[in-house]
């Protein structure tokens, strides 16, 4: 087998070619990770979520290499994994953030998980998940992993000369960070200087259109992650429907934080977004602009 940094770098050192079992949610975050386990040649499980997963990529896996749950069933989850065999977790693919309030179907061990959280969100529920699934002796890999390709890089990504000023981005690049850091969000949209809209709860398409309304030019978009982010479930993911979004709502800069965004089928992405004259700008957290 390959060294582990040869498939990855975000693969741990041990890692071996244990069955990796995708925990997939919505879109096609989790389609392209399967698509990339498979062609390195490593054995893949799937556990899908009832009304989540995208049928395509249920349909694309053996029917004794799948089991398929509902969104709660923490209990299920646990004994999917042990019963498909696997060394290996990584979970890919949003859950609808409505689910954790409306359609949850938790059974006991989702129950008890629940009420031991002094906070209830999707860091702290999905946290949880992940700890219980390391505590039966199977490593939960950086939901990262086989995609190093699809992240957003330093500078300028798209054709063309950066329209959008370097101290308008570090206005935004800051207020994103301190959002991050507070929990609140992983967006914002400024303008020279003006915070425009702060993503929350309802999630990055809903903000965009939020600051769309105000009909204005030069608005920048900035994603980011905070400090110590969980990279186990939280990852962000830049794609086709919210450079449409964006497009939509006037916004024409996009400022993505390198090594932590994915920009999911990239190269098809800057190519539209190059001819929708939208420009994608990739920062490091740590760098000073």
């Amino acid at each position: 087998m390959s060294p582990p940094s040869s498939l990855s770098k975000f693969l741990p050192d041990s890692f071996s070619q244990r069955p990796i079992a995708l925990i997939a949610g919505k879109g096609r975050y989790p389609i392209l990770t399967a698509q990339r386990i498979r062609a390195a040649g490593l054995p893949l499980r799937i556990v899908s979520f009832a009304g989540e997963t995208e049928p395509s990529l249920i349909d694309s896996i053996p029917a004794n290499e799948h089991i398929q749950i509902r969104v709660g069933q923490l209990g299920k989850l646990l004994k999917s994994l042990k019963k498909l065999d696997c060394g290996y977790a990584l979970m890919a693919g949003q859950i609808t953030p409505r689910r954790l309030f409306h359609g949850l179907h938790p059974d006991l061990k989702a129950l008890k998980i629940l009420n031991s959280l002094k906070i209830k969100n999707a860091e702290t529920i999905f946290g949880a998940i992940a700890n219980e699934i390391e505590a039966i002796d199977i490593s939960m890999l950086d939901a990262r992993s086989f995609l190093d390709d699809q992240l957003a890089s330093e500078g300028l990504m798209t054709a063309g000369k950066l329209k959008a000023g370097l101290t308008d981005i570090a206005h935004g690049i800051s207020i994103a960070k301190g959002m991050a850091d507070l929990d609140v969000g992983q967006g914002v949209v400024v303008r020279h200087g003006t915070v425009l809209a702060v993503e929350a709860y309802e999630g990055t398409d809903s903000m965009l259109r939020r600051a769309g309304t105000f009909k204005t030019d030069d608005l920048i978009f900035v994603k980011t992650v905070k400090r110590g982010q969980d990279y186990r479930f939280d990852v962000p993911v830049f794609g086709h429907r919210t450079l449409d979004v964006m497009y939509e709502s006037g916004i024409r800069t996009a400022v993505l934080e390198t090594g932590s965004v994915l920009i999911l089928d990239k190269a098809s992405i800057l190519e539209k977004a190059h001819s929708l004259k939208i420009e994608l700008f990739g920062f490091s957290g740590g760098t000073e602009l």
